[in-house]
């Protein structure tokens, strides 16, 4: 490696009973970068990223935080470590507003017990701004989001709790392309900052070769291909969905950021 990764796994194994869902995967993520983690369902997505994630031990292998091993035994776990997930289902209450979402659970309050809610207005305008999204009114209702704002908002919550590593599940899916490409450019933003490492979970492969630096290629439960998007370039390890053509259009409205 030419630098430390942030987080490093090395030959995770994990078995359901006789069923081996992950086999020897080696992953690594660097501040400042995307790693797209590509496969199709039952490829070991969804696994790897709960282990990552606490929400299961391996069987076997080991996580390095910083170059330290280190054990999730929970979600609490790995959040303290750095790691901040945002699923496909987002945990978000659309009847709430904005900001009691962005806190949820987590709320500012007085000595007296009483939410700050002007503090807490005012930290998740900033944070959604920093990342690209600018309300005006922070009470207003999620429900009145577009699903693009929606992901931002999940993304900006967890960067503000402390994520190092932000590991997305499928953000893109179900979502038009207009909103798809809010999400893509809230990922290059983030990266932009250059202290957060993203793992990008997808199907979407334009979308992977649009905003990836890095990649892994999973197909059941083993490592398929990995590495960086020079080393993969012209490789034949997926074939991507899309002619150049459009690939183009979609790169020059991203960098117009």
């Amino acid at each position: 490696m030419s630098k430390q990764a942030y987080m490093r796994v090395e030959n995770i194994v994990k078995k359901f009973g006789p069923f081996t869902a992950l086999n020897g995967v080696d992953l690594e993520v660097h501040a400042g970068e995307v790693h797209a983690l590509l496969g199709d369902n039952g490829a070991g997505k969804s696994t790897l990223i709960k282990i990552l994630s606490g929400v299961h031990e391996p069987t076997s292998g080991t996580i390095y935080i910083e170059g330290q091993p280190t054990a999730f035994r929970n979600p609490r776990d790995a959040s303290a470590a750095g790691i901040g997930t945002v699923y496909q289902d987002l945990a978000i209450n659309q009847l709430m507003s904005v900001t009691r979402n962005f806190f949820m659970g987590r709320e500012l309050t007085s000595r007296f017990g009483t939410l700050r809610m002007d503090e807490m207005n005012q930290i998740a305008h900033d944070e959604m701004l920093k990342i690209g999204i600018n309300f005006s009114d922070p009470t207003q209702a999620v429900g009145t989001m577009s699903g693009g704002q929606r992901q931002t908002l999940a993304i900006a919550r967890a960067i503000y709790f402390g994520a190092k590593v932000l590991i997305l599940d499928e953000p893109t899916s179900a979502l038009g392309q207009k909103q798809q490409m809010e999400v893509l450019k809230t990922i290059k933003r983030v990266r932009a900052r250059g202290d957060i490492a993203i793992i990008f979970i997808t199907h979407n492969e334009i979308h992977s070769r649009l905003i990836a630096d890095r990649y892994t290629f999973l197909a059941l439960g083993e490592v398929l291909g990995s590495g960086t998007k020079a080393e993969l370039e012209g490789e034949d390890i997926r074939r991507l969905m899309a002619g150049g053509a459009e690939i183009k259009d979609l790169e020059q409205e991203l960098a117009a950021i």
